[in-house]
């Protein structure tokens, strides 16, 4: 899964990826998509808590939601600021086809909900798309952010299809089940969630070699060249957007099934949608398998970091902050660069050096952390007294020598990162220098 489509803030490492294309099955793509499947199958029997069994399957659901997201963003170019319009349509349409089900009036078993949500996905994606792109570039950003603020007032007008602030709930064991599966125990879930999870994955990683997908690929790389040859561009748009919108009511849909409830402005609303752009851009839109990374973040992120503190959102847009500074390819970028390295046998020179910027980082990241959390406390908890639990340790908010000691390590840390990163960055050029050498004598060679 390695192959890759680059987006318009891919670095030069992502975008050489981008073009090692998909190709006839070999043994190494073969053993990619069986340890995938082996992942999924696995994974509740190695993380056997019921936290972990929920965040398996919303980890489940999200990566078809953020792989259909970069159908868009990394495939297409297209900054779209309302996709969960479409993942929370095919939600609501999956939820109350699940409620007709569950009265005998729609004989449809669940382990086909998921494709109604994406019909319906692809169903409003025909009907907004075909307006939204019309446009590209920032106009098509900004059109997508009025359909989704459009379609999130319109959750509170009609509170009979919305369900109103209070959602639409349900239940998913109906019927006589599917080959004596009910759906109602979260491990049968689970695995309803996994087996569309592979699936869509290998849909939409097929379809990044299909002419659809490559020209896609030209559209956002230049479409007046894509013109002159003589395709419709916004035609090309439109039916990427329709594919899009199939798979995000898909995870829509599973989400639905998942939790048996859906809220309503909350499901389309922008923040929804902000939150599948900031980690398909953090996973890495230039690779296919960046978005996953970035729907295992997400979860993460929404589950044990909002738990262990209520400055996550601070840390998360700190990290997105650096990341768009110092790697806009993503993680996938930095993985695919060391990859490379790697492979030219370089990588064992940057060992000490990765080894110092973990452990001044860390320093760096305790350091402002606990300054972070006492400001927090003193803002919100001042209540609670003034000693506050941080990492095992008992921090006095009015103690002027904690303040001094959380100052004092992050800026230790601070700049032991910083004259690492000097050393690092040399030393990587020199690196680069050699391969490229390599490369060339190799080429020559030949």
């Amino acid at each position: 899964m390695s192959a890759a489509v680059s987006s318009p803030t891919t670095t030069a490492a992502s975008h050489a990826g981008s073009h090692r294309r998909t190709g006839p099955l070999n043994a190494g793509r073969i053993t990619v998509w069986a340890l995938f499947a082996l992942a999924l199958i696995v994974a509740p029997y190695v993380f056997t808590s019921s936290l972990a069994l929920t965040m398996l399957s919303q980890i489940g659901y999200l990566i078809v939601i953020c792989l259909s997201y970069n159908i868009l963003l990394g495939q297409g170019g297209m900054l779209s600021f309302g996709h969960a319009v479409y993942t929370g349509l095919g939600s609501f349409i999956t939820i109350h086809a699940m409620n007709m089900a569950g009265k005998g009036e729609l004989p449809i078993p669940l382990v086909l909900m998921p494709v109604i949500g994406g019909l319906a996905g692809a169903f409003f994606a025909v009907l907004l798309g075909f307006v939204t792109t019309k446009k590209s570039g920032t106009t098509f950003a900004m059109i997508t952010l009025g359909i989704g603020e459009l379609v999130a007032s319109m959750a509170l007008m009609f509170p009979e299809f919305f369900g109103g602030e209070g959602g639409i709930t349900t239940d998913r064991v109906y019927g006589q089940g599917f080959m004596g599966i009910t759906f109602g125990p979260a491990i049968q879930v689970y695995y309803l969630i996994a087996a569309y999870c592979f699936a869509c994955t290998a849909l939409m990683f097929a379809f990044t070699g299909t002419p659809l997908g490559r020209i896609l690929n030209a559209v956002r790389d230049n479409p007046e060249r894509v013109e002159f040859i003589g395709y419709n561009t916004q035609r090309v748009r439109w039916f990427a957007f329709i594919i899009s919108g199939f798979f995000a009511g898909v995870g829509g849909a599973l989400a639905a099934i998942n939790f048996e409830i859906v809220t309503g402005a909350d499901s389309v609303s922008i923040m929804r949608s902000g939150s599948y752009l900031l980690f398909t851009f953090l996973g890495g839109a230039g690779f296919f398998f960046g978005p996953i990374i970035g729907a295992v973040l997400l979860v993460f992120a929404s589950v044990l970091l909002s738990e262990l503190s209520k400055a996550w959102l601070l840390y998360l847009g700190l990290a997105f902050l650096l990341m768009v500074m110092y790697a806009p390819g993503g993680i996938a970028s930095l993985i695919m660069m060391n990859v490379r390295v790697a492979r030219f046998k370089r990588l064992g020179q940057l060992g000490w050096l990765y080894l110092g910027l973990a452990v001044f980082g860390l320093v760096a990241v305790l350091g402002a952390a606990a300054m972070v959390e006492m400001t927090y406390h003193l803002q919100l908890n001042t209540a609670m007294g003034d000693e506050l639990p941080f990492l095992g340790l008992q921090l006095n908010v009015r103690s002027a020598a904690h303040w001094a000691g959380a100052a004092a390590l992050g800026g230790v840390g601070l700049v032991g990162l910083e004259w690492l990163r000097r050393q690092f960055a040399r030393r990587w050029g020199a690196i680069q220098e050699q391969i490229e050498q390599q490369t060339k004598h190799q080429a020559e060679a030949a």
